[in-house]
């Protein structure tokens, strides 16, 4: 019985994974040719141990290999590369010796993309092309030329790709921004102070509303949306584009809302406004609207209706190109989310439904939404 056991021990165990298999022969015949034996052969393994590169020493393993017999696809299933890259480690060191091992890029020169032409790339892609080059966004190609005249460094296109994605750069979508604010920052700021101190002081018998107004278009904005993988969502335009328009006030987000829509953006829709404000507040002493420098705000129409009002509507403009201070832009934000982006009306008079419908009760519940998130 023990004798058996120790012959099941000393029986080799099954090894797991493909087997490669030497053909002597062939290992032979190949150390001949290559002269690769004896004293060349020990001085070529003690190489290999000594080798820091990965694949400098990749490369002296496929001449190893090569000379025991191995075949190239048995070689590249080894090294875990591909086979004509097995096969053009061999030509080379057939036609250049060990020399051939060496990366032959280590000649090229200099490197050009030096940390200094990245950081110069990044700025560069950070502004628009200038107009000379009659561009509205930059092209790899456009990218090397300008890199070549402003810093003498010529690369190619595939190099600029490398330098791209080695500051991670990516194609995006630019965000729309209002144009700066040509008043000092001094005067800005001290109207904001200002608005903001009338909010905070107003007494029970006043109130400040936020104005803006917002156009609504037949031709669907396009805006993202979830898509299964090789499929695109179709989103069919009516073809000639209508407009309406809603002009709105808002006391602030949870507010109070107001709002009339119209055919024109035109000092009548504010009036209109106006005249549904005041018999929506007509318990209040004064109402304060904060809002832009649009000309239906400023017309001589305008003018005349306020006066009328007798001195109950008081207006209070924001500094020039300061959307963001305005609390009624979320508000059109997410009525272009929900009802104008990627939408199928057929008609102009079936969106400013849904966009009533929105006004009237789902902002509403949006709201709620939106407290019960946080």
């Amino acid at each position: 019985m023990a004798s058996f056991s120790r012959r099941i021990l000393r029986k080799p165990l099954a090894r797991a994974g493909p087997c490669f298999l030497a053909d002597r022969t062939q290992a032979r015949a190949r150390r001949e040719a290559l002269n690769f034996q004896g004293l060349r052969r020990r001085r070529w393994k003690a190489t290999m141990s000594k080798i820091k590169d990965a694949n400098l020493r990749r490369r002296y393993l496929i001449v190893w290999f090569w000379c025991e017999g191995f075949a190239q696809t048995d070689i590249a299933a080894m090294l875990l590369c591909h086979r004509n890259g097995v096969r053009n480690v061999l030509e080379r060191f057939q036609d250049k010796g060990e020399l051939g091992l060496v990366d032959g890029r280590i000649s090229n020169g200099d490197l050009k993309a030096t940390h200094a032409f990245v950081e110069a790339v990044a700025g560069l892609i950070a502004t628009a092309p200038p107009p000379k080059w009659n561009h509205t966004t930059w092209t790899e190609e456009l990218l090397t030329i300008v890199m070549a005249e402003q810093t003498g460094v010529k690369v190619s296109v595939a190099t600029m790709s490398r330098v791209l994605k080695r500051l991670k750069a990516r194609k995006g979508r630019p965000r729309p921004v209002a144009c700066a604010c040509p008043w000092p920052a001094w005067k800005r700021q001290k109207r904001l102070r200002d608005i903001r101190k009338l909010i905070e002081t107003l007494p029970p018998d006043e109130i400040a509303l936020f104005e803006d107004e917002v156009d609504i278009h037949l031709n669907p904005k396009i805006g993202p949306d979830w898509m299964l993988p090789g499929t695109q969502k179709m989103v069919v335009t009516p073809g000639k584009n209508q407009k309406h328009y809603i002009a709105g006030a808002i006391s602030g987000w949870g507010g109070e809302l107001v709002w009339v829509e119209g055919p024109s953006k035109c000092s009548a829709l504010f009036i209109k406004l106006v005249n549904q404000i005041v018999a929506r507040f007509a318990h209040l002493r004064r109402i304060h609207l904060i809002l832009d420098n649009y000309i239906i705000h400023t017309s001589k129409i305008t003018q005349k209706a306020l006066q009328a009002k007798q001195g109950k509507v008081q207006l209070h403009f924001l500094p020039p190109y300061c959307p963001k201070h305005n609390k009624i832009e979320r508000l059109w934000r997410d009525l272009h989310a929900r009802i104008t982006r990627n939408h199928t009306c057929k008609t102009i008079e079936e969106l400013m439904t849904h966009a009533a419908d929105f006004l009237n009760t789902l902002w509403r519940q949006a709201q709620v939404d939106a407290a019960a998130a946080d």
